[in-house]
């Protein structure tokens, strides 16, 4: 809540599309985390602009596993989210927040376990977008190519919608 000039409180809440990366706005490949590894899903790009446009708040939510596995490292994510925002800005939209989670429960070296409740289905990572960020929970969503997605969805409160293939701009206009 913002206090405007008119000693108003303006409520600054926007919905949000939570957004799950790997098979919904690149090509799930395995462990993807560098820049020639991202492959965009048809639409993706059109898709996040348009949300920006409508007004909602975009964020990326993605399980990290490979940060667990030791195949790459925080860092590796953190960059690789950087370019696919600059990416996305050649094209007029833009993500406003990544989060993601680096643990995994079978490869838990006591490094991340603090953060076993980001790691999906669990809704730490969209609860703390939440609490970061004025959404406006009853008007959000959640796309996601898998189970889990949709499960922390409905754990976050917010609608959650499978995307298995196709054209996400497509998808999201639906």
């Amino acid at each position: 809540m913002t206090k405007a000039s008119n000693d108003h409180l303006i409520d600054e809440r926007r919905p949000a599309a939570f957004l799950d990366r790997d098979g919904v706005l690149n090509e799930d490949i395995g462990y993807a985390h560098r820049s020639d590894q991202i492959i965009w899903i048809s639409g993706a790009m059109e898709a996040v602009r348009l949300l920006n446009e409508r007004g909602f708040r975009v964020f990326v939510v993605t399980n990290q596993a490979g940060i667990a596995h030791g195949f790459y490292t925080e860092e590796h994510v953190n960059r690789l989210h950087e370019w696919m925002n600059q990416e996305l800005g050649r094209h007029g939209a833009r993500v406003d927040d990544f989060r993601f989670s680096p643990f995994h429960p079978d490869h838990d070296d006591g490094r991340f376990s603090h953060l076993a409740h980001w790691r999906k289905p669990e809704p730490g990572m969209l609860m703390d977008l939440m609490r970061t960020w004025p959404v406006h929970r009853e008007a959000s969503f959640m796309i996601g190519d898998r189970g889990s997605d949709i499960q922390a969805a409905q754990a976050a409160g917010v609608d959650g919608f499978l995307f298995s293939n196709g054209n996400l701009l497509d998808r999201i206009q639906e």
